[in-house]
């Protein structure tokens, strides 16, 4: 009973916190999340180094000590593709560098609704195409996303076989976001208990990105792809948000076409509660960094 009621705490907590940075004014939604990113992304063991890729910001996180330089993690941010940023992702992309000693590619891909789709998936492109010219070849590379983010790397990855190119090593998920029909069960049952997600602000970003699109199209909504041959994944996803389903249908539709997936459902979690400064979101990052680690031997 007292872990339930520490729980319901910390999900009202979530609740206030998300409120504070969510905005109907979309520039101040931006500006909310790049002051808290700021915040709570700033590390004195990571380095942070920004580029340009032909005119798109990105940055490199790296850890202050030896590390590996054979592998690296291209990291798609999330904001329901019309918000968030490089910036805002430090939450992530700096506990990301520390747990796997990898360097960490964050970049700031064209938002909705003044850049609807493809915009997005064609600046990923970019930033792929950018690691392939450094000299990486696409099996040094793990990509990774959240929520939105998580969509794009599932994206890029069915272009990427689309073009019948070589596909990453891996794939990190946190919460992503698979389905823009919103078909999921947990739409429903977990509306309720979801401190960060709810129906009219997913609508809202599913219009600034998709609309007039067929949302079942794999490169908006990509759990409706073909997923055969798709490389190794590590999902992880909070048991309390709307967007749980996204993930287990995920889960059933990779199982189903034979790729080497796991995933993790994290109890009394939240939308992307690894972005939170504390025990859980750090033990969840530690896992992500195992998974690399047993992919790339």
């Amino acid at each position: 009973m007292a872990l339930l009621k520490k729980n319901q705490n910390l999900m009202n907590l979530i609740k206030r916190v998300h409120s504070v940075v969510e905005n109907a004014d979309i520039e101040k939604h931006r500006q909310s999340q790049d002051y808290f990113g700021a915040l709570l992304g700033n590390n004195k063991e990571a380095a942070i180094r920004e580029i340009t890729i032909e005119g798109m910001y990105g940055e490199w996180v790296s850890v202050n000590r030896a590390h590996m330089k054979k592998y690296v993690v291209l990291y798609c941010h999330g904001g329901g593709y019309s918000t968030g940023s490089s910036l805002y992702a430090r939450t992530l992309t700096t506990k990301l560098a520390m747990s796997t000693s990898m360097d960490v590619l964050s970049f700031d891909y064209r938002l909705a609704p003044e850049h609807p789709y493809p915009a997005a998936l064609e600046d990923a492109m970019m930033a792929w195409n950018y690691l392939m010219l450094l000299g990486y070849g696409a099996r040094d590379v793990i990509i990774a996303g959240d929520s939105a983010g998580g969509n794009l790397a599932l994206a890029l990855v069915h272009k990427l076989k689309e073009e019948e190119r070589i596909l990453p090593r891996g794939l990190v998920l946190m919460s992503p976001w698979t389905d823009l029909t919103s078909s999921g069960k947990s739409h429903e049952t977990r509306k309720d208990v979801d401190p960060v997600l709810h129906r009219e602000y997913l609508e809202q970003m599913i219009r600034n990105y998709a609309d007039g699109q067929e949302l079942t199209n794999p490169l908006i909504s990509p759990l409706f792809g073909d997923f055969a041959d798709f490389p190794s994944t590590y999902i992880q996803v909070g048991d309390n948000e709307v967007l749980l389903n996204d993930s287990t249908m995920l889960h059933k539709k990779m199982v189903k076409a034979n790729v080497p997936v796991q995933m993790d459902v994290f109890k009394g979690m939240w939308h992307v509660f690894q972005m939170s400064p504390f025990k859980t979101a750090y033990e969840a990052m530690e896992k992500n960094a195992e998974f690399i680690y047993d992919i790339c031997r």
